[in-house]
């Protein structure tokens, strides 16, 4: 049973494109979480943040920029992800941009967010100076009551607009033992980061995971930007699954766009629990999948192969999973799942799978378990004393031999692979450090 978590009281951030929506989001956020840029229509999906100002919190959505009546595809699909989101606000704050005079999509974003009954407020952008406070005036013909001059970038006039914002929201409340700061936050849960080439069907997975048309779906390859994130609750454990934009390869990437997509989407996998690399079965395993996995790979977290649309596969599983792993060597401790996150065939194993291999990445070895392995493991290359675990995310254990410097690759191999089967460590790198034991001191 998959549950959307809820938060609230919502804030959402409309308006056309390129009038600061994501800039006033990350400011009111206090981090990066939304791309900026000058190009337009940077932002299509909806970015969900947590804010809190005079001690109310609130969750705050960034949305595309919206243009009413365009005909054309992704913009049409911008108006129908902000209206998910409008029927959920509390407060929605229309973004316009002082330096320019009003619009028609102005006019007739203002009349559809007045039928919808919700507090209003006017956030006329882009107002960096004293002077520059008297081109608010023309915006009150827009007929909403509310309007606050703002700069986005400068964070002028922010304070007095989430004074009106929140003044209908509750105070967060403080249990007993807790400091304010504590309950800022949402409850903890594991971040599962959704990875890989453009358009292998990375939001159409997010979206069958989440039950419901969280992300923009089309045939254009790169409509994802922004990392798109959705809160679920599976059988009492929460996830927050991010969608992040597909990697293309170096030199591919021309839009600044594109490259900051890119930028954010690497962040994403070091900031993740457990990454879910989606693959292809129409396409095979290319190149290109091999570097993205590296990615996750060398970032020590833990990681599960999707293999997407394989409703359309021609290739049989058996021979398919050959393929992933003569092209993706270095992963042989990842599991592999066969599904079609259109029809939704193969998704929920997806839940169970997560929390495994969260709990391989997450688990620790006594020092004394590790040491009774020892007793009984056959290791001929060095003479290994004991061995100790260090941290997690990824395991790490310090193996204490008779001499110095690293294992010969083939003999840590061997070693993290007879530590991976004898205490079930399922979909994560094991790193070994090697260590010579200090000889005794004669007296």
């Amino acid at each position: 049973m998959v549950k959307m978590a809820q938060l609230t009281p919502t804030v959402v951030i409309v308006g056309r494109p390129n009038v600061g929506k994501s800039t006033l989001f990350n400011r009111i956020t206090g981090q990066r979480r939304a791309i900026v840029g000058d190009e337009p229509g940077i932002t299509r999906d909806r970015i969900h943040g947590i804010a809190e100002y005079n001690g109310r919190r609130f969750e705050l959505i960034d949305t595309g920029g919206i243009v009413p009546d365009d005909s054309e595809f992704i913009p049409a699909q911008i108006l129908r992800q902000a209206g998910v989101a409008l029927e959920r606000a509390a407060h929605i704050i229309f973004l316009v941009d002082g330096r320019s005079e009003i619009t028609a999509p102005d006019r007739d974003l203002a009349r559809i967010l007045l039928r919808l009954g919700k507090p209003v407020s006017l956030a006329v952008n882009k107002i960096d100076t004293v002077a520059r406070e008297s081109l608010t005036g023309d915006f009150y013909a827009l007929g909403i009551r509310d309007i606050f001059p703002v700069s986005s970038e400068h964070g002028l006039g922010v304070d007095a607009l989430l004074e009106r914002v929140v003044a209908d929201f509750p105070e967060a409340p403080v249990e007993a033992g807790e400091t304010p700061a504590e309950t800022a936050a949402p409850a903890a849960a594991i971040k599962v980061s959704i990875i890989g080439r453009p358009n292998v069907g990375k939001s159409t997975l997010l979206n069958a995971l989440t039950g419901q048309e969280r992300a923009i779906v089309s045939p254009v390859a790169g409509t994802t930007r922004d990392a798109v994130d959705e809160r679920v609750t599976h059988d009492g454990v929460d996830y927050v699954f991010v969608d992040t934009a597909g990697i293309r390869r170096k030199g591919k990437t021309k839009l600044m766009a594109e490259k900051l997509s890119v930028v954010m989407a690497r962040r994403h996998i070091r900031l993740a629990d457990v990454v879910i690399l989606v693959l292809d079965a129409t396409e095979g395993v290319p190149a290109l999948d091999a570097t993205i996995a590296g990615y996750a790979h060398e970032g020590g977290r833990g990681l599960i192969l999707c293999v997407n649309k394989w409703d359309a596969a021609t290739m049989k599983r058996q021979e398919f999973e050959e393929k992933v792993r003569d092209n993706l060597k270095f992963l042989e401790y990842a599991p592999v799942v066969y599904a079609s996150a259109k029809t939704g065939a193969g998704v929920e194993q997806l839940f169970p799978l997560v929390r495994q291999v969260y709990g391989s990445a997450t688990r620790r070895i006594t020092t004394g378990e590790l040491n009774r392995f020892l007793e009984n493991l056959r290791f001929e290359q060095r003479k290994i004393y004991y061995i100790t675990q260090a941290s997690v995310r990824p395991p790490t254990f310090v193996v204490f031999t008779d001499s110095g410097g690293p294992l010969h690759f083939s003999h840590e191999r061997q070693l993290a692979h007879q530590i991976r089967r004898r205490f079930d460590f399922r979909g994560t790198p094991i790193v070994l450090k090697t260590r010579a034991r200090e000889k005794k001191r004669k007296k």
